[in-house]
This record gives structure tokens, sequence and C-alpha cells, in this order.
């Protein structure tokens, strides 16, 4: 049994390695939209953990990935394990700071979630919502999240759609996965004009 799971986990690792995504939870939602290569859906309530790092794009990225991946794989109250689910999400904060996420699996709810051990790491409820989203492979550095956005935003302008509040990026593939198998996906909240 065990060489099984050992194989299935060395398969789904060589998976990634060319964007195979399998067995990892997405928030669900309902597409209301397309138009102009954007889609535009709407998401339930959901919850996420979430951390605040001071510091550039990518370095804030792979400190927040780090404090949550210690809290789904351990690092709380109940030493409990949780899925690891996508995207990562990644949004400006305040200062020079973003706020990076992990939204939880969809079978947890808030009372049932263990508290984490890391005090940065917070547990919080985000509202549904809907959103207008550019799909994207490639590079995810800062330029290249900063150039979809602003792409995401001017082709939202010709949409009956208007944005409420700040692009966010989303990160669905690991690292190491050959950049032009990678999913990424910037989103802004919406409403109609």
């Amino acid at each position: 049994m065990r060489v099984v799971t050992m194989a299935t986990e060395a398969a789904k690792g060589v998976g990634s390695l060319v964007g195979i995504r399998s067995g990892t939870e997405e928030p669900r939602y309902d597409v209301h939209d397309r138009v102009h290569g954007l889609e535009v859906r709407r998401y339930g309530p959901r919850i996420a953990a979430e951390t605040t790092v001071t510091a550039d794009e990518e370095r804030a990225r792979d400190t927040g990935f780090r404090r949550l991946a210690g809290y789904i794989f351990g690092s709380n109250d109940n030493k409990s394990k949780i899925a690891m689910t996508a995207p990562v999400s990644q949004s400006g904060g305040p200062g020079n700071s973003s706020v990076v996420r992990f939204y939880m699996p969809s079978r947890w709810a808030m009372p049932t979630l263990p508290t984490p051990m890391d005090r940065s790491v917070e547990l919080v409820e985000v509202p549904g919502e809907t959103l207008a989203v550019l799909r994207f492979t490639g590079d995810r550095g800062r330029g290249a999240v900063a150039e979809r956005s602003a792409e995401l935003l001017r082709k939202l302008e010709a949409t009956a759609w208007t944005a409420t509040g700040p692009p966010v990026a989303w990160f669905y593939d690991p690292p190491w996965t050959v950049p032009f198998r990678r999913r990424n996906e910037v989103a802004v909240p919406v409403a109609p004009r």
C-alpha cells in the first residue's frame, strides 16, 4: 500500500511540473458572462487563512506561502493537516505589503478549523463576490502581474461591468511548473454598470 501511495505522490509531482493539477480543490463559482477574453464569475462565501507580509511582491508571496503552508501542514493548535487548495491569492496590503491567502477546503467551517500557532496567520471569512477574471500563463513576477492587471481593467472598460476594488493575483501551480503550462489569473471585484 505504501508503494502505491508513494507512486501516486510521485506522479502528482511530475504532473505538477507540466501543469497537470489533480485532486486540488478550487473554490466553486458560476460563470455569469464571458466578454473580451474575460470571465465574470460569482463565488460563494468561503474561508481563507491569510497573512500580511511587508516585502516586495515575490518575497512576500514566498514568505506568505511558507507561513500558510506551515499552518495547513500542522502548525496549529491540534496539529491537524489541512489539504492544499488552489489558487494561492496575493493582493496589495497597506504600505509596501501583500496579503497572501490559502482558501480552506469546503468541508471545513470556521468553528472546526484549528487555530494557527503562528500569530501572523489569521482565519477570515470571505463573503460571496462577483469577479472579472483574466487567465494567463508564463511569468508571474511583479511586472507580469501588473501588466495583466492593467489589461484586465482596460478590457473591463468595454463591458457592462465596472471594477469595485483593486485587482488580486491568483496562482494555481507550484513555482517549478514549466512557465507556459502555469495557470495564473488576475481578478477584480465587479458590479453591473
